[in-house]
């Protein structure tokens, strides 16, 4: 199944506490489990202020029906071609 890695610009995103951090992914959870399992949140990297999001589906029209239905911009959503770490320099 595609990877997608999703750029959202929110300002001041990294100095939100973790309460709030908690109630955006709720918002997130509960949309997917309405969406059904072909969509997957992997996980999401915070920085000041965007959020940098992997998920796993099957085409890039849902993972921005996801956006549409939870509030969520998606200013930018790129298929993942390859996956490289340290031990690919092997």
């Amino acid at each position: 199944m595609p990877k997608f890695v999703i750029e959202r610009e929110i300002p001041g995103i990294g100095k939100l506490s973790p309460q709030e951090l908690q109630a955006i992914s709720q918002q997130s959870c509960g949309v997917l489990r309405g969406m059904g399992p072909q969509i997957q949140w992997v996980e999401s990297y915070l920085t000041d202020d965007k959020l940098y999001c992997v998920y796993i589906a099957p085409n890039e029209e849902l993972v921005r029906e996801h956006a549409r239905q939870g509030g969520f911009p998606a200013n930018r959503v790129s298929l993942v071609r390859a996956i490289i770490d340290p031990t690919s320099a092997e």
